[in-house]
């Protein structure tokens, strides 16, 4: 596939985490595609992402994800993010402050026949925890 499918294909696993249309992930990710930075529990393929997206919205049900840098080649996308929210459900054992956050994060996806075969990324956990009085 082209760099330009695939930078759709990141569009849309973006919009489907924030809209929760998580059934989408299984057009989008590849059945045992490789996470090297998984969520603690998380499973591996389109599942992995959509329970683990889940949780993120349960906690912060206004949750955006704005790309902020993208680059990209052949096979691959990578891109700087900024993550905002407000906390109305429980994150990490923390319950709802309803206090809003604000972190920045980094992904970089490999893409395979159009679909996501491996993921490498880091968002921000302890400037989440520290907006939250929990850190």
């Amino acid at each position: 596939m082209s760099q330009d499918h695939n930078i759709e294909q990141q569009k849309k696993f973006g919009a489907a985490a924030q809209s929760g249309a998580f059934e989408q992930f299984a057009e989008l990710v590849a059945p045992d595609c490789i996470d090297h930075d998984p969520a603690p529990g998380q499973v591996a393929g389109p599942q992995g992402y959509a329970t683990f997206f889940r949780e993120m919205r349960a906690a912060f049900p206004d949750m955006k994800i704005e790309p902020i840098h993208l680059v990209a080649d052949a096979d691959n996308v990578a891109f700087a993010y900024t993550l905002t929210g407000t906390h109305q459900g429980t994150f990490m054992n923390v319950p709802p402050t309803g206090q809003p956050i604000k972190v920045r994060g980094l992904q970089i996806s490999k893409f395979k026949d159009g679909k996501m075969v491996e993921r490498w990324g880091s968002s921000d956990e302890l400037g989440i925890l520290k907006q939250l009085g929990a850190a």
